[in-house]
């Protein structure tokens, strides 16, 4: 592996794949507005709603219970639709956040274990021997390069390092 580019290939994606994570429930509220068009006609059963409710505001209920009755029937019909759809948008909703989910952690891996399988066998710095003795081995695996930093502890340093980087500006 080429020392000079493969830390920022890594660090690259590592933080990329942060940053996306922090955007995945912007990412699936957008596809879910996008897959779902009810909310125009939930507005328009909330204000055909607010409508009835004024109207049998003005209606006197000793003097004209028949009608005050059947509109509040009425009221009660189109509120139990309007929750109807307003649960069945948040099933939706909660269903496409999960596949959103899903797929970005299947790409994250996939992305990871590419990387891990391409630079295997290459270290990607070498450091001073010195530098990691108690732990070279475990630093350099799976290249086994004394005083070489493997691909997958130079991940878990770098999601460590981006996780913290995030967290710290958010």
């Amino acid at each position: 592996m080429e020392t000079g580019y493969a830390w920022f290939l890594v660090l690259a994606s590592v933080f990329l794949c942060n940053l996306m994570k922090t955007l995945l429930p912007s990412i699936s509220s957008f596809f879910s507005k996008m897959v779902q068009k009810d909310a125009d006609q939930e507005n328009e059963m909330r204000a055909e709603i607010q409508e009835m409710k004024k109207e049998q505001s003005s209606i006197s209920m000793m003097d004209e219970f028949a009608r005050y009755a059947r509109l509040d029937r009425k009221i009660n019909k189109l509120t139990d639709k309007l929750k109807t759809h307003v649960k069945a948008r948040t099933a939706q909703q909660a269903k496409m956040k999960w596949v959103v989910n899903i797929l970005f952690y299947v790409l994250q891996g996939v992305l990871m274990v590419s990387l891990i399988w391409k630079y295997y066998s290459d270290p990607v710095t070498v450091v001073p021997s010195k530098w990691i003795a108690p732990v070279e081995r475990l630093v350099a695996f799976p290249t086994g390069v004394a005083g070489g930093v493997g691909i997958t502890c130079w991940l878990v340093v770098c999601n460590k390092v981006v996780t913290l980087g995030l967290h710290a500006f958010s």
